[in-house]
């Protein structure tokens, strides 16, 4: 069978092939495997969420489809949601519930794109952003990674990639790979630059919940929608990332359109992933603002001991969930790096070039699902 060759050029799901090195490898009591390698919260939901949700598994109606953007209860409940986090007053009209943020991602790049336009795109950038772009024939421009700057966006050499194919810019903030965020003066100015070439601002904010303040303004400006699409994921932010909850947020005719590659594609989220978001959105604040204290706790201590610790390797970003480091090992690719830490150290990470060209050197951990008194262990494993 021939396979698409934009498909066949697509880098293998890093994660899928890091955790595939360790699934047959057994573990001693004294060294268990630390997974550094998936940012996923590593607590559950809440019990009240969970037992709304076995409440609603009951109801017959929670396994029909609902409206392909997802059921307007739920819709107008994230809208809410936005006015307390963002001050942003959207419609339910602006919204499409997907599964998860790539789905949101994908519905983005195809309403906007064709194959043999461009997409700028921030380096490291999330893997998943640069795997989707190749799969549809979108090229991806990429920025330089400055590790001075923990690779924040520089708006004078974004707009110096702009080009007549290029159809939008793409950021991740808090950033995936880096933890880095984008101050609301940065993400300004990027919305200005899109505005003044006419493209399109891409935010994948999937992390914005624990950013700890509104993480920009775009909202509130007179002109968003007509430059600006943000991707949400609320499978971090209310623990569910099993259930896929994600938003695509935009214009409405750009909403309106999307839901012709929404019904082709999907149909509409899961019924009961909507309701849990539905839920969440309704009672969960102050878990929500809780949790982000404690991952900030947790990620001060790591970055705190990992400075302190005796190890070849250097700590270049942090924040969020994630840590950015350079590995010691100057002839090895990170793919080889993280084999070696994976079968030496019984620690599995992903390797740097999952995150974009000329990034070997460098490793992300994702400590954000393990627990704050495993730290100390996950560090040894780097002491070497």
């Amino acid at each position: 069978m021939k396979i698409s060759p934009w498909v066949q050029g697509v880098q293998p799901p890093p994660i899928t092939e890091v955790k595939r090195w360790v699934a047959d490898k057994s573990f001693p009591p004294d060294k268990p495997l630390v997974d550094l390698c998936q940012a996923i919260p590593s607590y559950a939901p809440p019990k009240e969420l969970i037992r709304f949700l076995q409440q609603q598994l009951e109801d017959p109606l929670t396994y029909k489809y609902s409206p392909d953007e997802g059921l307007y209860d739920v819709r107008s409940e994230v809208c809410r949601w936005y006015q307390r986090f963002y001050q942003a007053n959207l419609d339910p009209g602006h919204l499409c519930l997907t599964i998860g943020a790539s789905q949101a991602f994908w519905l983005a790049l195809v309403g906007l794109c064709q194959p043999g336009d461009e997409v700028i795109i921030q380096i490291p950038a999330y893997f998943d952003h640069l795997m989707g772009l190749k799969s549809l024939g979108i090229t991806p421009v990429c920025t330089n990674f400055h590790p001075e700057n923990q690779g924040q966006p520089d708006v004078a050499e974004i707009a110096a990639l702009i080009t007549p194919k290029t159809k939008a810019i793409l950021l991740v903030t808090p950033s995936n790979p880096t933890g880095a965020v984008s101050s609301a003066k940065k993400i300004a100015a990027l919305f200005e630059l899109a505005r003044t070439n006419q493209i399109t601002l891409i935010l994948d904010e999937t992390y914005n919940a624990f950013v700890g303040t509104t993480p920009h303004e775009l909202f509130s400006r007179p002109d968003w929608e007509e430059h600006f699409v943000h991707i949400a994921s609320f499978g971090k932010t209310f623990a569910l990332t099993g259930l896929r909850c994600g938003a695509l947020i935009a214009a409405n005719n750009f909403i309106e359109n999307a839901l012709k590659l929404q019904d082709s594609m999907v149909v509409c989220a899961p019924k009961p992933a909507q309701l849990a978001l539905y839920y969440g959105c309704q009672h969960l604040d102050q878990w929500v603002k809780d949790n982000a204290t404690m991952m900030k706790e947790r990620h001060d201590s790591f970055k705190e001991q990992f400075l302190a610790a005796d190890t070849p390797f250097k700590l270049v970003a942090s924040g969020s969930f994630f840590a950015w480091i350079e590995h010691p090992w100057s002839s090895q690719t990170g793919r080889q790096a993280t084999f070696k830490m994976a079968h030496e150290q019984n620690l599995i990470c992903l390797p740097g070039e999952a995150f974009g060209p000329g990034l070997e050197k460098y490793l992300r951990l994702a400590f954000g699902n393990i627990e704050t008194a495993q730290i100390p262990d996950a560090i040894a494993r780097f002491a070497l």
